[in-house]
């Protein structure tokens, strides 16, 4: 059984989801509040994961209100009206576990919280479009090849085998990796080796990026 709970000031929205989750077998809904403070007041026992709304009526900042349910021990999923990709990586960079946009209906949130409770990595089309827009100067351009041949080399591939997952020859690979580093120089993250790209790879969470830009591929051949 995942323990739920929300922060949220959206009424209707509570209301719809008690009811909703009335009739669901594997998670119940422990808690809810329109503030962190409330929530962290009256404790996390029994909470596995958070719904949390960005914009709540005490105005508290919302980066810091995930860092601080996060820190309390809950995974947070952060449910919003923002789709702003600034907002969204600032999210994800404090301690969120997955965001969704409030267009999304209770079935998929309910997806997401299992999801999120078992581990599973989440991907949505949020993430991947706040990583595609992102502009933070600490976040080098690369280009979509730059991307999977990076992916690729950081996972352990060798030079040879990346640029043939790449479509390219390993002199333009070798190429590539250089050109790499040095964008990543240029934003202030030193980056010399191997290990090095692979610790950009996990900080700027381009595994995820490539995961959301394969499901997002499968949405649009079954949908296409």
């Amino acid at each position: 059984m995942i323990g739920l709970a929300a922060v949220d000031d959206d009424r209707m929205l509570l209301s719809g989801l008690a009811a909703w989750l009335a009739g669901a077998m594997d998670m119940r809904l422990v808690a809810v509040a329109d503030t962190v403070d409330l929530l962290l007041r009256r404790g996390t026992d029994g909470i596995d994961v958070v719904l949390l709304d960005l914009l709540l009526a005490d105005c508290s900042d919302p980066v810091y209100n995930v860092r601080r349910i996060a820190a309390a021990g809950p995974r947070v999923l952060v449910v919003s009206v923002v789709a702003d990709p600034d907002q969204i990586m600032a999210a994800y960079a404090a301690g969120a576990a997955c965001y969704l946009t409030k267009d999304h209906d209770l079935g998929e949130v309910a997806d997401a919280v299992r999801n999120i409770a078992s581990g599973r990595d989440q991907c949505p089309p949020e993430l991947a479009f706040a990583m595609a827009h992102d502009k933070s100067p600490g976040r080098p351009r690369l280009s979509a090849q730059e991307r999977r041949l990076l992916r690729a080399y950081a996972a352990g591939m060798t030079l040879e085998a990346a640029a043939r997952r790449t479509g390219i020859r390993p002199a333009t690979a070798k190429h590539y990796l250089e050109r790499i580093k040095q964008k990543y120089r240029s934003a202030g993250r030193p980056t010399y080796t191997k290990l090095d790209l692979a610790a950009r790879v996990r900080e700027d969470g381009l595994l995820r990026y490539a995961l959301a830009e394969q499901q997002g591929q499968t949405a649009w051949r079954r949908n296409g």
